[in-house]
């Protein structure tokens, strides 16, 4: 067997402690799987010499007792929106890089444990958009069919993981571009607690919306890389036991599906419940307002953020991403106070809404993959633009700082993957992922 198509970083780090197998090899056969699939275009910058000398040195350390853990030896990606020290942080732009001159201290905590960083990984341009086809290196593919998007704006780390390039990625998460790209692939991804995770060295869009966290094939493997990006001890979680309680906030959230998607989550539901776990009907009051609220945080935030490159560099932006932060400079004050407010009353009502629960289980997104390039895209038989369709479940989570984890939730009859969304108390990623293992499983 492949050691890549071992999946798990749990059980390849067995491998590479024993010595039954070396960081080289699966470097080497990571960057043999990029170069087999050139058309995903999931890479800004691939670091081959980099990649196989530290593989080396991590191969020389394990055989010398030096062995740090159950990342020591594993490749993985970083997203190119991220500070990778030595190398261009592009953010996929046209607009001037800037040189990273140390490691983010999430890049730096994963190498202290031992991870070996392949690349940087391709995404939508400055992280303002959900399909990764503004970007210039071109659009990333979804590998499950190159013919759809990968979801963004964490497109290439999606492709990556989802391909087997690696063992996971780091991601941001602003509105949803960890999940929906995790959603997109058939993978896992989380986004922890609003300010859980370092955000230091990574090109802010909104800074009071955005999340670093994991993509990974396996809730297990999240768990590894998030512990490790929050710079604690690298250990195997537990599957939570016990009775446990799920709310499912039909109201907005499951009121417009795609037939596949609204079956794969029914499905995925009655398993659940079949495995002897307790489903709640809740509702999160206001929900409804969570794309005015969004905006207008997120816009003149993002508009704040780039407003000197905008004033120096306006003609090099992607249009629709130069579009989106030309907006942000006419939300008046009032309106960005008012959604502050609001964004206090949507936090408290996700906490009513999760009280007696051990999580919310909804859509991580609404549809599948869409084909790259389209603008719109029929929902439960309205038609919407897709990157509203695509921010739909997951941007209030953003809003309320609230953990949240995309599952695989098995694949439509088109063959497209299809994806669970289960959301936690504020603070509580750990015990999230614990939840997270015990219904992988069942779901998937």
């Amino acid at each position: 067997m492949s050691p890549l198509g071992l999946r798990s970083i749990t059980d390849v780090s067995v491998l590479l402690r024993g010595r039954a197998l070396s960081a080289v090899d699966l470097v080497r056969e990571a960057l043999n799987r990029v170069e087999s699939r050139p058309e995903l275009n999931a890479f800004t910058l691939l670091m081959r010499e980099t990649a196989l000398a530290e593989a080396e040195r991590a191969d020389i350390d394990i055989g010398n007792g030096g062995y740090r853990g159950a990342l020591h030896g594993i490749p993985i990606t970083i997203k190119d929106l991220i500070d990778v020290a030595g190398t261009p942080t592009t953010s996929a732009s046209r607009v001037p890089a800037r040189i990273a001159t140390a490691d983010a201290p999430v890049v730096r905590r994963l190498r202290d444990a031992g991870a070996i960083v392949l690349g940087k990984t391709n995404l939508h341009e400055f992280a303002f958009g959900t399909t990764s086809d503004e970007t210039a290196f071109g659009a990333v593919r979804n590998p499950v069919d190159s013919s759809r998007s990968p979801g963004g704006s964490s497109g290439g780390s999606g492709a990556a993981v989802a391909e087997g390039i690696g063992f996971g990625s780091v991601g941001t998460d602003t509105g949803g571009s960890i999940r929906i790209p995790a959603a997109a692939c058939g993978i896992v991804g989380l986004k922890p607690s609003l300010g859980e995770v370092d955000c230091t060295g990574v090109v802010a869009l909104s800074e009071t919306l955005d999340h670093v966290g994991p993509l990974a094939r396996s809730v297990a493997d999240a768990a590894l890389l998030f512990q490790a990006m929050k710079g604690i001890s690298v250990h195997a979680i537990a599957p939570a036991g016990g009775a446990l309680t799920f709310g499912i906030p039909r109201p907005y959230f499951f009121d417009r599906l795609e037939a596949g998607t609204r079956a794969c989550l029914e499905q995925a539901l009655t398993r659940l419940r079949d495995a002897g776990y307790a489903l709640r009907e809740v509702t999160i009051e206001d929900a409804p307002i969570t794309p005015d609220v969004y905006l207008h945080i997120c816009l003149p935030e993002a508009s704040c953020c780039h407003a000197d490159r905008l004033a120096e560099h306006a003609d090099l932006y992607s249009p629709g991403v130069r579009l989106r932060l030309e907006m942000g400079r006419y939300v008046l004050a009032e309106d960005y106070v008012r959604a502050m407010r609001l964004r206090n009353r949507l936090r408290a009502s996700v906490d009513r809404a999760l009280e007696r629960c051990d999580g919310l289980l909804l859509p991580a997104l609404p549809i599948p993959a869409p084909k790259i390039g389209a603008t719109t895209v029929n929902v439960g038989e309205v038609e919407m633009p897709v990157r509203a369709a695509m921010l739909s479940r997951t941007q209030l989570f953003n809003v309320t700082g609230h953990p949240a984890i995309a599952l695989p939730a098995g694949r439509g009859t088109d063959g497209l993957p299809r994806s669970l969304q289960l959301v936690g108390p504020r603070g509580r990623t750990a015990r999230l992922l614990d939840v997270a293992a015990a219904l992988e499983g069942v779901i998937h």
